[in-house]
């Protein structure tokens, strides 16, 4: 199962009991779908950076709440019940990417294959003898300009001795 955040913006004076309830209810569907709260962060009242229009007046502060669960894919769908919750100002459902947890993280487990030290350490010897020869190629690059700039300054002497 994917691992998705909820985010709950709820009106300024919501009590803590009315949010609580809110939560449970969430958590209760979450749980009845075989899904699992893993984290639930209060991050208290914020304010926003503009007013939130509601049928009982604009709002610029809410609380915000973050709510951490594995969850089946369509539990987007089944969270749509909230669209009609009072207290709530904005909801949104954001999945993890790219996370593997439960049975998916312990079969992986077991399936890498650790690397030795001592290939790490060849690894890094390879590189820096690149290094080394890189910054070679420079110096002679360095060396063939001056005879250049050399050879020019010689032309123009002889060039000057003939007139």
């Amino acid at each position: 199962m994917p691992l998705y955040d909820c985010m709950l913006l709820l009106k300024p004076h919501v009590r803590k009991e009315a949010l609580m309830d809110l939560v449970a209810r969430v958590g209760k569907h979450v749980y009845g779908r075989n899904g699992v709260l893993t984290d639930i962060k209060s991050f208290g009242t914020i304010q926003l950076g503009y007013g939130i229009k509601k049928l009982d007046g604009r709002y610029y502060q809410g609380q915000l709440m973050q709510m951490t669960m594995m969850a089946t894919p369509n539990i987007n769908k089944e969270l749509h019940y909230l669209n009609k919750e009072d207290r709530l100002l904005r909801w949104l459902l954001v999945k993890h990417r790219d996370t593997t947890n439960g049975l998916e993280f312990l079969e992986e487990d077991n399936d890498k294959e650790e690397l030795d030290l001592s290939e790490i350490l060849l690894s890094n010897e390879e590189e820096e003898e690149e290094e080394e020869d890189d910054d070679d190629d420079d110096d002679d690059d360095d060396d063939d300009d001056d005879e250049y700039v050399d050879s020019e300054n010689d032309d123009g002497q002889e060039e000057q001795k003939e007139q």
